[in-house]
């Protein structure tokens, strides 16, 4: 089945869902874990209909988290060539969709601005030559090396660690060549970005803003907030 772009998946309308990273996902707030796993119970039940599930679900004392996206989407470069790629597909956003009627027969509400995804960025120029070291460190498979993308990147399916991506080669005199990356849906990012200056880190990079936005701690060390503008509808010029 193709993957989603952006745009695509923007004008799909999706109530209580987040596009981050490589996945749609969603954060419900429930009273109390008995709650969540009645909810999770339901959202099984509604994936069995539609013979699709989220890749990922976690379950604690006041939410429920989760992740929906297709192992084996399509990807086509622009001369026709195709990749098997993990990445949010019509069945996802049906998915989601029904999950969103569930979470509402439950009573539930969405917090979008809970939801979040880490991931981790090494700058190298040699990701072939390392990245078999960090799917065996991370993931503890050679399988886990090029995983749902064309790229080295390393993704561990069961979702128990960052995914790592590869960046080039480090800047000259640069002692940081790994930082985290994290993403958030639009609303959150400001506040986030803020919390983190207001703590005394600095933006060092907010030409690429709200899409990208890298932040450093007193010791210079960088973060990267990340928002997928692509996949929401109609941003303002100023979020653009």
């Amino acid at each position: 089945m193709d993957m989603l772009m952006g745009d695509q998946i923007a004008y799909a309308g999706l109530i209580g869902w987040v596009k981050l990273a490589q996945g749609l996902h969603a954060r419900y707030l429930v009273d109390d874990f008995t709650a969540g796993a009645r909810f999770v119970t339901a959202v099984g039940e509604a994936g069995d209909a539609l013979g699709h599930h989220p890749q990922v679900v976690s379950l604690g004392e006041r939410h429920v988290d989760l992740k929906l996206v297709t192992a084996d989407a399509i990807y086509r470069e622009g001369d026709g060539t195709e990749h098997v790629v993990e990445w949010p597909t019509q069945q996802d956003v049906d998915l989601a969709r029904r999950i969103t009627e569930v979470a509402e027969d439950h009573g539930l509400s969405a917090d979008p601005a809970g939801a979040s995804v880490i991931e981790l960025g090494l700058d190298t120029a040699a990701s072939g030559t390392v990245a078999p070291v960090w799917a065996a460190l991370l993931a503890g498979e050679a399988e886990a090396q090029g995983r749902g993308t064309p790229s080295d990147e390393v993704r561990d399916g069961t979702g128990r660690v960052p995914n790592l991506w590869f960046g080039g080669a480090p800047d000259e005199g640069s002692r940081q060549r790994f930082h985290v990356e994290v993403y958030v849906s639009l609303e959150e990012a400001r506040r986030r970005i803020d919390a983190a200056v207001a703590a005394g880190g600095t933006v060092v990079d907010d030409s690429e803003a709200p899409g990208m936005t890298v932040v450093a701690d007193q010791e210079g060390n960088t973060g990267v907030v990340c928002v997928d503008t692509s996949a929401i509808a109609d941003p303002s010029p100023d979020e653009r």
